[in-house]
């Protein structure tokens, strides 16, 4: 832009675009050359031509009229057109985002004082938006005004998009394809990934997005498919006849031909087999290595020139590609790294279309129409994947290019997932799943069409295929050979034609048969692989994942393709985000086809994470242990005195590793004599035990075991405890490790494995090595050969004593303490694993099942993290009974979860849940009372909860007449906007609520104790565990009968859940019982456990104690006596005996009691009924005492429970063994279940067996759990019926509580987590479907001001009462001006952030103040546990603790003090203190703090003070975070100190005069250092 247009509005828009990172792409020189061309056209003209931006549909609301000005226009699409939006930390819901002008009432853009909307709408950009002020400017293209003000409505994105894919940009006059020119291939790249950003962010709430994409994948693109395939279709199906007919009714030929919309995808279709088809020449003629060896240098050169933006900005229009100067030939404009990318972003489209079903019902016709996967695999392109074996190609691997190998490799595997989406089971109108037997079904009606059509007009070629079963004719393998054997082409077209799988007058390879480059041959095997593309079942998905290994070998940790590195850096050119290169990895949408989708596509993601999890762990390990050759020698021929000698290399270690063992021969000696020696190897360190036949109808061994053999003599007594730990059902990997074999070389740097950036090294930070998990050729490095993996099943000591059994330990029985430090584990192998090794000839040392005998080293992992097998077990298990989902889940359920339908039908205020109320028994109607319990403290509690009812209307009275004091609970209804209340006594005894919940918390547990969806947002604290703990109390208390399931996503939150519900007091303890290994960090009361075991251990003793007061009654009545006792003392009644006194003697005695009150004249004369009452002496009443009706009814009703416990307890006699007593606990007793996420998928399928079953699932902690994770829990049970009815499943109440603005789950792999979606919970799905939540709106956590840092990233929220009024809040922070600061840290000793090692980030600098700062609170007189220190990087939060026990060790003043934690930002979710001191540690870069949901848990986790340390310079550019920076921004930033204060201040904290104390200004580290040293000098 000239200078002086530097004050135009061209120009600030695009220094944002600048700003904004998008300047360089493409769209942006195209706008710029339709600006110049359109600067020569007169007004006229150019009002015609802005008219073309008018969306021309009949209305007549001015509103709708998109009417933009091509600089507003330009800017716009570059915005959306930027894919980086989509990843980090976009926004989910339709308030924020990429997207959010298109909810905005008004979006200014030009010159203006104000900051510009459409700038701030952006969360995920680079550097700062600078708004200019600029002058007005008047151009021939565009009126600048001071303000220039517009509105999108509902048709605007449509207008928006049918531009962008308009014919203006189509660079061919004659033909809508367009031409293929370099410049045009980087346009439509932009356009494929515009389109696919676009469909990812189209949540239910966008739906201008919807709408727009109904028209691009609607049935418009049924134009351009043959007619006779479409006629078919239509004949088919009604549902597309009646479609197709209104839409030719509604639509002019002209108009259907000129839609920019419609045309769009059938254009990009025929440019993509265009580009292919002229591909295959270029590729078969590239026969020489100079020319691969050439073609590699100029991918890197081109790459290169790519990162210097200039061939992007050089390309202002198509003519540019053709200028002599270039010397750009048509075959390097096709093998060039850009045609690639639009090759790879193409397939995605296709790819993300047929995943969901709204755009998949007329896509997936037309390509199976124009058979478009089959041409793709024709392609020369698809054949050079194969092109190392010299059976599928004829030319070998020195004939082609290793980049050229790798782009079709990427592309075999996207076309593999094209063709699995176009043979998916599902109805594609419908959405109605298809069982195999149904696909089976379908493909044997095809079977029998194509036996028919044969039989009628080539009977004499096809003998045999006629008489054979419809089975044989779907097997390719024999359909192939049949149509293989057909001589005359004229037949395969004449059947292909007859299918109307092909046209013979339009279909593209039909009309290229008589040209020279494609002959008879290449058309008869397209016809060939259309027949058997159409008539082939194919193995479902199931059956090919049974035969799948759950454990995963050393080819799939180490594939790159499969794996992708988690470094961004490595997964695009210039490892930038919005440059991602294309994956063939399943994504986590917000819809899915079916269940069997949805769990097919979790368990392929989940499997590749676990993967990549599972490398990390092994290559640390192997690292650890340095293994090394070591050469000896010995004679094995000979016995005399020759000096024949062989030399033998041996795999040693020379170091160790926490968690991992060198595995030894368990009979490893030397025999022979002093001459002959060698080594006796029958047992190696891993034995096969026992190989079991395959079950009926599977082909792999059904079980496989064997024995390894462990030493621990090496371990010091930690260690050994640990790997004593191992106990049945862990996961151990065993690794084959060959010294012999590593070449020892160090890591690659980045730079050498990103082609083209050699010379970048320094500028872009590739002179780094990559990690070496990350690395693919570390097994070569270290000589890893195999890597199998095993679950335990017992664990023995040398002596055979069993040591495996968790119910015991060595303490309780000595007998079974370990002998020696051999131990023998009995693990069982993968099956499917296995039967591959045992099918494995290639003739090697590890092939076939020798890998079994070289295995040499044992790892093992960390508990959570490795229960992925529990994970994947159970999502298979799931996919092999996907009918039982319908029958678990309810049907106002179903449809929800898969994006499908109305969202808000879940809701229990929806018609359809008011339908399943009144079908279903057991359940309360939404027009009856809901028992609240104790949620409200008093009738003004109640009130004001419900003050926008009309009237609340309390035991008849309308207001509050005299105020009781008697604890109370509440039933309500609600009745034409007025709530009814009747009150009842609570229990006075018990604890209960003593939390005045606020009115929106009312209404969720309104909703939580109502059948249906409930969705709780809980900002940081709200008191989203006190709504959950009441919600749970009232469903206990409200529905007697029924059984609750809380779910939590850690231990951590899990036990405080539990421990609030237990300190309630009024929910029996017998009836709690919680699942998983964390029970034993619950901080309770209760001298009992709640595990399983714990729980028959306390009701065993429970039963003991009823039956001897049952003696004692029975002795009291002179029915027994002391000496039917036992031996002991114990008593001499069982359950049953018991319920027989109860039935003969008790209740008489009860009943003659109650006769004589009635005939007696004076009844209520105390006297008489002392006198009467039967069971004095048990109760120890004398005769003088006195004894009212009430309380004898009361003693009588403690007899009665007394017995109706024993009751419950009456099955325990029967069952003898533990295990069988805790199965009764949990199906038939226990009413509150709790586990965590995890522990439900690995107990599934036990709860499945033993019939367990539940009406309310409360999960909290939503948020942070995987999609998967979620949803396993509402599947621990079957339902009754495979009918549709609403009593197919019990599950009534399904409530999630979380907060998707904090941080999401955690996944390892970065691909895993941008790319595929895989941290994308359910909770955040739901909410971007649209379900309705309840958004907690107050606060009651953190100080007015500290909140302030992140309540903008929440609506409305508020503070509570207590804020402002308790004493904590009201007084200011002892020893500091502020109460939260940040505090700008510079270099210290000349260094800022440090890297000893691969994203291990540190800085002394911020670590020294930080733990400085935590020495001056405690020497001023804060407890040490009320500070909290965390960090963003586990690198800085080791040098924290490095620095602390340095500090406060030994021989200082602060020896042994140590903060409450010291931990990381996303660890410490959850969790709270009084005084948080956070180190950011970047200087150099902002890191993934540019994520807003980690800035929210980061600085939200105070509650009194929190003090940040950070790199002003950095992190204040940030627009991201500008919302938070600007508050700390409004604080010095120097740390500024009060001398003399001690804990407790009673300085207010509204108190700003300075004059009254000292003030201390911390000018840096070394300051803060010296201060501390003299505060520890005078102690």
């Amino acid at each position: 832009v000239p200078s002086s247009s530097q004050n135009s509005l061209q120009f600030t828009l695009l220094q944002k675009a600048e700003n904004l990172g998008v300047a360089g792409r493409v769209l942006w020189p195209r706008f710029l050359n339709r600006a110049a061309t359109a600067a020569t056209t007169t007004a006229k003209e150019n009002s015609k031509y802005n008219n073309t931006l008018i969306n021309n549909e009949n209305t007549n609301e001015k509103s709708d009229i998109f009417d933009l000005n091509i600089w507003k226009e330009a800017y716009i699409l570059t915005l959306l057109a930027n894919r980086r939006l989509a990843s980090g930390s976009a926004s989910t819901g339709p308030t924020d985002g990429p997207l959010s002008f298109l909810f905005s009432e008004e979006l200014n853009i030009g010159s203006s004082s104000k900051t510009t909307t459409a700038a701030t709408t952006t969360t995920t950009t680079t550097t700062t938006t600078t708004t200019t002020t600029t002058t007005t400017t008047t151009t021939t293209t565009t009126t600048a005004t001071t303000e220039c003000v517009f509105s999108l409505k509902s048709k605007a994105f449509r207008s928006l998009l049918s531009h962008l894919l308009s014919s203006p940009f189509m660079d061919t006059s004659s033909s809508t394809t367009t031409a293929i020119t370099k410049s045009n291939i980087l346009l439509e790249t932009e356009r494929v990934q515009f389109l696919t950003c676009t469909h990812a962010m189209a949540d239910i709430n966008l739906r201008q997005i919807t709408n727009a994409f109904t028209d691009v994948v609607g049935i418009g693109i049924w134009k351009h498919m043959p007619a006779r395939y479409r006629d078919l279709e239509t004949r088919k199906v009604a549902a597309y006849r009646r479609r197709w007919g209104a839409y030719i009714s509604t639509t002019t030929n002209d108009s259907l031909l000129n839609s920019n919309l419609e045309n769009y995808i059938p254009n990009i279709v025929q440019f993509f087999l265009t580009i292919l088809d002229q591909m295959d020449n270029i590729i078969m003629k590239k026969n020489t290595k100079q020319e691969g060896e050439k073609e590699e240098e100029e991918y890197k050169e081109t790459v290169a020139a790519d990162y210097e933006m200039k061939e992007s900005q050089n390309s202002e229009n198509d003519n540019n590609d053709t200028k002599p100067q270039n010397k750009a030939t048509q075959n390097d404009v096709l093998l060039h790294p850009a045609t690639f990318r639009f090759i790879h972003a193409a397939l995605q489209l296709f790819i993300d279309l047929l995943s969901t079903t709204s755009t998949r019902r007329y896509l997936r016709p037309y390509l199976l129409s124009i058979n478009f996967t089959v041409k793709c695999t024709l392609s020369s392109f698809h054949s050079l994947f194969y092109a190392s074996n010299d059976n599928l190609i004829a030319h070998n691997d020195q004939q082609c290019s290793p980049i050229l190998k790798e782009k079709a490799r990427l592309f075999v595997k996207q076309i593999n997932m094209l063709r699995d989406l176009e043979t998916f089971g599902v109805v594609d109108l419908t959405a109605a799943p298809l069982s195999t037997s149904q696909m089976a079904s379908m493909y044997h009606e095809r079977a029998h069409t194509l036996q028919k059509l044969v039989h009628r007009h080539h009977s004499s070629v096809f003998t045999d295929l006629v008489h054979l079963g419809v089975s044989m004719v779907c097997n390719p393998t024999f359909l192939g050979k049949h149509l293989n054997n057909v001589k005359d082409i004229e037949v395969l077209i004449d059947i292909a034609h007859r299918l109307r799988l092909v046209d013979r007058d339009r279909d593209d390879v039909l009309a290229m048969r008589s040209s020279s480059n494609v002959g008879e041959q290449s058309l008869r095997t397209f016809l060939i692989r259309v027949l058997l593309y159409h008539h082939s079942l194919r193995p479902s998905e199931l059956q090919v994942l049974s035969r799948l290994p759950l454990y995963p070998d050393e080819k799939l940790l180490w594939d790159e393709h499969r794996v992708p590195p988690g470094n961004r850096m490595l997964l695009g050119n210039k490892g930038n985000s919005d440059n991602m290169t294309a994956l063939a990895l399943p994504k986590l949408n917000l819809q899915f086809l079916t269940y069997g989708d949805y769990l097919l596509r979790s368990f392929k993601l989940i499997r590749l994470e676990s993967a990549y999890s599972i490398r990390g762990d092994i290559v640390d390990a192997i690292k650890r242990m340095r293994p090394a050759i070591r050469q000896y020698y010995h004679d094995d021929q000979y016995d005399d005195g020759e000096n024949d000698v062989d030399s033998i290399s041996k795999t040693e270690f020379h170091g160790w590793a926490r968690m991992a063992l060198e595995l030894h021969r368990s009979n490893r000696s030397f025999r022979g004599g002093r001459k002959k020696k060698h080594w006796d190897e029958d047992c190696p360190p891993v034995k096969i035990v026992k190989v079991s036949p395959p079950k009926l109808g599977e082909h792999i061994p059904s079980q496989v075991l064997a024995d390894v053999t462990l030493n621990l003599k090496d371990c010091g007594d930690e260690i050994q405890k640990e790997w004593d730990g191992i106990g049945e059902f862990d996961n151990l990997f065993l690794v084959a490790v060959d010294a012999t074999i590593m070449t020892g070389e160090a890591a690659p740097l980045l730079r050498d494995i990103i082609p083209g950036f050699e010379s970048f090294g320094d500028k872009l930070k590739l002179n780094k090595r990559i990690p070496d998990e990350e690395d693919s050729t570390f097994p070569e490095r270290y000589g890893v050969r195999a890597v199998r993996g095993c679950m335990v099943l017992e664990v023995r000591d040398c002596e055979g004593t069993l040591l495996s059994d968790r119910t015991s330990s060595f303490q309780d029985e000595p007998s079974k303490t370990p002998k020696n430090n051999i131990r023998k584990l009995r693990v069982a192998l993968d099956p499917a694993q296995y039967a591959a090794d045992a099918m494995n000839t290639s003739g090697s040392a590890y092939s076939n099942l020798n890998v079994y005998n070289l295995l040499n080293v044992i790892v093992r992992r960390h508990g959570r993290e490795n229960n992925f097998k529990a994970v994947l077990e159970t999502i298979r298990g799931l996919m092999q009974g996907t009918g039982s989902i319908n029958r678990s889940i309810p049907p106002w359920l179903r449809p929800v979860l898969l994006g499908f339908g109305d969202p808000t039908s879940a809701s229990y205020q929806s018609q359809n849940m008011k339908t399943f109320t009144s079908s279903t028994t057991g359940l309360n109607f939404l027009e009856s009372a809901l028992d609240f319990g104790d949620s409200f403290l008093d009738e003004d509690h109640l009130r004001k909860s419900f003050s926008s009812c009309k009237n609340v209307i309390i035991d008849g009275k309308d207001k509050i007449v005299q105020s009781d004091l008697r604890r109370k609970g509440y039933r309500m209804k609600m009745l034409n906007n007025s709530a009814v209340v009747s009150s009842y006594d609570f229990s006075s005894n018990v604890k209960g609520n003593s939390i005045r919940f606020t009115p929106v918390q009312v209404k969720a547990i309104q909703s939580g104790l109502s059948p249906g969806l409930t969705l709780v947002v809980g900002p940081p604290g709200t008191g989203k565990t006190d709504v959950a703990v009441q919600i749970i109390a009232n469903l206990y208390h409200s529905f007697p009968t029924q059984r609750t399931v809380i779910v939590t996503h850690s231990n951590a939150a899990l036990n405080d859940l539990f421990e609030k519900v237990v300190s309630r007091g009024d929910v029996d303890e017998r009836y709690m019982l919680r699942l998983g290994a964390g029970e034993g960090d619950l901080q309770i009361d209760s001298a009992h456990d709640f595990t399983k075991i714990g729980r028959v251990e306390y009701i065993s003793a429970r039963r003991i104690s009823l039956l001897e007061e049952v003696q004692q009654l029975s002795e009291s009545l002179g029915i027994s006596s002391a000496l039917e006792r036992g031996p002991d003392g114990s008593p001499s009644y069982t359950c049953e005996t018991a319920d027989y006194f109860e039935t003969h003697y008790v209740k008489k005695q009860i009943h003659n009691f109650l006769s004589k009150l009635e005939n007696a004249a004076d009844n209520s004369n105390e006297m008489i009924v002392a006198n009467t009452f039967p069971f004095k002496k048990y109760f120890n009443i004398d005769s003088s005492s006195t004894l009212t009706i009430s309380d004898a009814k009361k003693k009588i009703d403690k007899i009665s429970s007394l017995f109706s416990e024993l009751k419950e307890y009456r099955p325990l006699e029967l069952l003898r063994s533990q295990r069988q007593r805790a199965d009764y606990l949990l199906t038939k007793q226990a009413r509150i279940v709790a586990m965590t996420c995890t522990h439900a998928a690995i107990v599934r399928s036990q709860l499945i067996e033993l019939g367990f079953q539940y009406d309310n699932i409360l999960i909290e902690e939503a948020g942070q759990m995987l999609d998967i994770e979620t949803f396993t829990p509402l599947l621990l049970q079957k339902g009754d019926t495979d009918n549709g009815t609403f009593s197919s499943a019990r599950l009534k109440r399904v409530c999630l509580i979380g907060d998707h603005h904090q941080l999401p789950p955690v996944v390892k792999n970065a691909s895993f987590s941008q790319y595929s979606n895989l941290d994308q919970s359910l909770f955040a799905r739901l909410i971007r479907l649209g379900v309705p939540t309840i958004d907690l709106n107050k606060q009651g956590r953190a100080r007015t001001e500290i909140a302030s840092l992140y309540n903008w990233r929440y609506k409305d929220l508020g503070n509570l009462e207590h804020v402002y009024t308790l004493p904590a809040f009201k007084k200011s922070n002892t020893g500091f001006i502020h109460t939260f600061q940040a505090i700008n840290v510079q270099d210290y000793e000349g260094k800022g952030e440090t890297t000893p090692s691969a994203y291990f980030y540190q800085n002394l600098g911020e670590a020294e103040y930080a733990v400085a700062l935590f020495q001056y609170m405690v020497l001023i007189g804060y407890p040490p546990e009320k500070i909290s220190i965390l960090t963003t990087y586990n690198g800085q939060k080791e040098l924290l603790q490095d620095i602390i026990c340095q500090r406060c060790g030994p021989g200082t003043p602060l020896h042994g003090i140590r903060p409450g934690s010291v931990s990381t930002v996303d660890h410490y979710q959850g969790q709270q203190n009084d005084f948080v001191i956070l180190s950011l540690v970047r200087t150099k870069a902002v890191g993934h703090l540019r994520d807003i949901r980690r800035l929210v848990v980061a600085v939200s986790r105070a509650r009194l003070g929190l003090y940040v340390l950070y790199r002003k310079s950095n992190f204040d550019t940030c627009n991201d975070l500008r919302n938070t920076m600007e508050k700390f921004r409004e604080k010095p930033e120097k740390l500024e100190l009060v001398i003399g204060e001690h804990f407790p201040t009673e300085r207010e904290a509204t108190d700003h005069d300075v004059s009254k104390i000292r003030k201390f200004i911390v000018d840096d580290v070394s300051i803060m250092g010296n201060l501390v040293h003299e505060m520890q000098q005078k102690i």
